[in-house]
């Protein structure tokens, strides 16, 4: 039996969760398998990165155990960057100089963190919020009692800004759509949000355009400039406003990007190259990237059953619906959290006084439910999500009374 090679450029949760399903289905060791990860750490848990600001260590995020590690099967080469693709010769080359080849390869090269090309984005003293390298730097620049400014106010930011007040400083959050967390809740979920965490001392600043950040006498950041001239003092900047996908392979293979980047892939993760493909944050799945860790697990499954054999689906799609507590407060965007389709009809109750606000959207029939937001009090979300896409049960109004 010939044995193949299927090199994969990345380690992260994406990459990760494909070798695992690679060593679990390849029982009859058709395939070794080559990761070259770019971090100097195997895969670790991103989406916990913030517990590193609360005295977690890297080792208690990791999630490749010594029982993926060991595998003959399996060599993994943490701090090694691939820089080029030549598909003709079906080689990766590295930043070490070394080459690989491959029978198969998987790009899983996921993201990078965006920071506004302002003036002074690059002053010591700024920050961005990806790797457990970067939290160890924040932990290290942050001082009690300082002001502390997070551009960004989705998840990544409103998690950056609790860890900084858990350390004991000043955050103020800066935000250039309407509202908080705009992308998974509506405008009145977002405004008990800000409500509740300005309650806990964290000003928040939504509709902030940032200009510059601004240095202090001895050179670091001490300050940042909005466009409307609101100056706020910040001895510690940190940007999370947002990924783009690590995608800069794609040109000089002469593989295709999608309209807004990532590798261009079908339905099963495949480029226009069949032996590569692509998952997590780095592939545009018919166009379309997906910044979540549960769709790049999903089409590490889709990759995985292709390669090894057995079941094999087409990845479907994402489900954004999120249930989440930031700063102490609970928050939930399921669905059609903002009314999109043509004729859907909000239904909304708040209770201003309770910090609580409900809201459930209905197809134009006002009987099937097709998403909605709750701010404040989350336990009706299991009960609103498993009903999504089903006609209720009970009037909206009783739904909304009841939380679900």
């Amino acid at each position: 039996m010939n044995t193949r090679t299927l090199v994969v450029a990345g380690h992260g949760m994406a990459g990760g969760r494909l070798v695992e399903e690679m060593l679990a289905r390849d029982r009859a060791g058709r395939w070794r398998v080559l990761v070259l990860g770019e971090e100097p750490r195997p895969a670790y848990d991103r989406v916990a990165l913030s517990s590193l600001l609360d005295g977690a260590t890297p080792e208690e995020l990791t999630l490749t155990g010594p029982e993926v590690t060991a595998d003959p099967r399996l060599r993994l080469l943490p701090g090694t960057r691939v820089t080029g693709v030549d598909r003709a010769a079906r080689t990766v080359s590295c930043a070490d100089g070394s080459r690989a080849g491959y029978d198969a390869l998987v790009l899983a090269t996921g993201s990078r963190p965006f920071v506004p090309p302002v003036a002074g984005h690059d002053l010591p003293g700024c920050f961005v919020y990806r790797t457990v390298e970067d939290i160890a730097a924040i932990r290290a620049a942050a001082v009690p009692g300082r002001d502390a400014v997070v551009v960004g106010g989705g998840l990544l930011g409103l998690e950056a800004a609790g860890g900084l007040r858990s350390l004991g400083m000043r955050p103020q959050v800066v935000e250039r759509a309407p509202w908080l967390m705009a992308q998974q809740i509506d405008e009145g979920g977002g405004r008990v949000l800000a409500g509740a965490i300005g309650r806990l001392g964290v000003r928040v600043h939504c509709s902030g355009m940032l200009h510059a950040v601004g240095a202090g006498p001895d050179g670091r950041a001490a300050r940042v400039e909005l466009a409307d001239g609101t100056v706020l003092a910040a001895d510690l900047v940190v940007f999370a406003a947002g990924v783009r996908p690590r995608d800069e392979l794609a040109g000089p293979a002469g593989l295709d990007r999608g309209e807004r980047g990532g590798f261009l892939v079908d339905a099963w993760c495949r480029t226009a190259d069949e032996q590569v493909f692509a998952i997590g944050e780095c592939a545009a799945v018919e166009g379309r990237c997906h910044g979540l860790a549960a769709p790049g697990y999903r089409m590490a499954e889709t990759v995985a059953g292709q390669l090894a054999g057995g079941t094999a689906a087409p990845f479907a799609g994402a489900d954004a619906s999120a249930s989440l507590k930031l700063l102490g407060v609970e928050v939930a965007g399921f669905g059609d959290a903002h009314a999109r389709e043509p004729g859907a009809v909000e239904y909304v109750r708040e209770d201003r006084r309770a910090g609580v606000y409900t809201k459930v959207v209905l197809a134009a029939d006002g009987r099937t439910l097709l998403g909605g937001v709750l701010a404040g009090d989350t336990r009706g979300y299991p009960v609103l999500r498993a009903l999504t896409g089903r006609e209720l049960p009970a009037p909206p109004e009783e739904l909304l009374r009841t939380g679900g």
